[in-house]
């Protein structure tokens, strides 16, 4: 049988990646290596679903510019279906990225991704009727301007029986939002991703089962991503399960847990048991972190 068509809803970005020779030297210059690249948490998650076989559609906004239709046409390319905005008067996103250390620091410019609206959420989703599951970055929700695309998206899925994911985002918006909003919004989702800030900011300072027991009471299956500790299972069966990191160089982080969500995503939906499904998650995160750029290699 053929894998459903995972539609993802939310940003495309451009990515500048500078991976800085040593710390950033506030009000004077550091040496990098700086690459331009397509980015954005749901173009890089649906960029991984693709180059793994699955059928993917991507639901975002771009600016009606040059950067727009470059970040369309890459995705094209690697065989992402693009149901895309072009919204005039408005930028395709940027984000710049330092990287250092390991560590990655992002300033960002949402530009379009804003313009996101419920009713192009609507008519994507409808425009594909082969949809087996919906994943949805949580940056739609937790922009207020495209808010209201990424409930519909969450309610259309439920109305159609669509298995439904969502990847927590940032720590930073997220406790701007608040906990108990954020949770109210993905309630009942059938896997929520979120790494080891954002477990924080949803659950408290408890270790990471304990965080993913207190989220399981919203989510069906909640993985905790923990970076080079590796990740955790739980679903509200009581079901544990604890997977190590992959032991690879560190390059660049970004785009690591798209590739991790990808990973999982795919396995799950295949019938993947729990530890397979870490496995495979892990599998790409490592992939992901040996290179720079968020993007699967050409």
């Amino acid at each position: 049988m053929s894998s459903p068509r995972i539609v993802v809803v939310g940003d495309v970005i451009t990515d500048v990646v500078a991976v800085l020779a040593g710390p950033l030297a506030t009000g004077s210059d550091t040496a990098a290596t700086i690459r331009f690249s397509g980015g954005g948490q749901a173009a890089n998650t649906a960029a991984w679903l693709a180059a793994q076989g699955a059928p993917v559609t991507l639901v975002a906004a771009v600016g009606a510019d040059e950067t727009g239709r470059e970040r369309v046409a890459e995705l094209d390319r690697v065989g992402v279906v693009c149901a895309v905005q072009r919204q005039e008067g408005y930028p395709t996103g940027t984000v710049v990225v330092l990287v250092h250390d390991g560590e990655r620091t992002m300033v960002s410019q949402r530009g379009a991704n804003l313009r996101l609206g419920a009713d192009h959420v609507e008519a994507a989703l409808a425009g594909a009727p082969d949809a087996g599951h919906l994943h949805l970055s949580a940056y739609t929700l937790l922009d207020a301007g495209s808010r209201g695309a990424g409930l519909r998206a969450l309610a259309v899925a439920r109305e159609r029986g669509l298995t439904t994911s969502v990847d927590a985002a940032s720590a930073a918006p997220l406790r701007r939002a608040g906990a108990a909003a954020f949770l109210a919004w993905v309630r009942d989702v059938d896997l929520l991703l979120v790494n080891a800030d954002e477990a924080t900011v949803l659950a408290g300072g408890l270790d990471p089962a304990a965080q993913g027991r207190a989220l399981a009471a919203v989510a069906r299956r909640v993985v905790v991503k923990r970076g080079a500790a590796g990740a955790v299972w739980v679903d509200r069966t009581g079901l544990v399960e604890a997977a190590p990191a992959r032991g690879v160089p560190v390059v660049d982080v970004t785009g690591a847990g798209d590739a991790f969500a990808a990973g999982l995503i795919t396995a799950w939906l295949a019938g993947a048991e729990p530890r397979a499904a870490l496995s495979r998650a892990g599998d790409l995160g490592a992939l992901a972190v040996s290179s720079v750029g968020a993007r699967p290699a050409p």
